[in-house]
């Protein structure tokens, strides 16, 4: 495992994740993700740590308001969100990476326009 750091554009939010040198990442296309540009790296709540901009960050639910996107009140990035799939992980934004950490990022492709037939195919994530 690699710590990872990452966060938005402006830099008010800033944090880290463990994660494989090695990226697996996850390529949605719902109507959310690919407006974002969200690529995901679903995480254990316990493998990411917010390190500064609590304060900086909004909340948008939608739809079932299970998933909480969190972006940045400043520049408006999502840099990562807990996710309807995964209410007990955390998913981040692989965009939102520094890249000094990534060996390689492998991209996976996710129907997410058909969510309720599809989420069987995500990953579980182990706590």
């Amino acid at each position: 495992m690699t710590t990872h750091t990452g966060g938005c554009h402006c830099g008010s939010v800033r944090f880290d994740v463990d994660a494989p040198a090695t990226i697996d990442a996850t390529q949605c296309n719902c109507s959310i993700c690919q407006k974002s540009g969200h690529l995901h790296l679903i995480v254990a709540t316990g493998d990411f740590r917010l390190l500064q901009g609590e304060d900086s960050l909004e909340t948008y639910t939608f739809n079932s308001h299970i998933a909480k996107h969190y972006f940045c009140r400043h520049c408006g990035i999502k840099s990562f969100y807990i996710p309807r799939s995964h209410p007990n992980g955390v998913s981040v934004n692989v965009n939102c990476l520094d890249r000094e950490t990534i060996v390689a990022i492998n991209i996976h492709p996710f129907d997410g326009r058909n969510w309720e037939q599809n989420i069987a195919k995500l990953s579980p994530i182990s706590d």
